[in-house]
């Protein structure tokens, strides 16, 4: 259930730093920052987002802005992994596995 995002990494000027332009508005025009795991508070699609980013091990913080999201990398990684991540935001049924059921 759900459609994958599309999702076009884009250079930046600053050393580990990627930046992913997405075709979905995650926060408006508001701004969302996450500096850690800890600043994540809510359950909303960027908070969800900025969570699944940080499980990956290599995000130090991020930045969302509507369509915009802004990695900086933990210090030797290179974000390989983060575009997938991205992609999945909306995919609540994975290949694979049986959705539990309610009785």
């Amino acid at each position: 259930m759900g459609q994958p995002i599309a999702v076009t990494r884009k250079p930046t000027g600053r050393r580990g730093v990627v930046r992913f332009e997405i075709n979905r508005t995650l926060t408006g025009m508001g701004h969302e920052r996450y500096t850690s795991p800890d600043d994540v508070q809510g359950d909303r699609p960027p908070d969800v987002l900025a969570a699944r980013l940080f499980e990956t091990g290599a995000v130090q913080s991020l930045h969302i802005y509507s369509n915009v999201v802004t990695v900086q990398l933990v210090p030797g990684r290179d974000g390989a992994e983060l575009e997938d991540v991205v992609r999945g935001l909306y995919i609540h049924y994975k290949e694979g596995v049986t959705p539990s059921c309610a009785a």
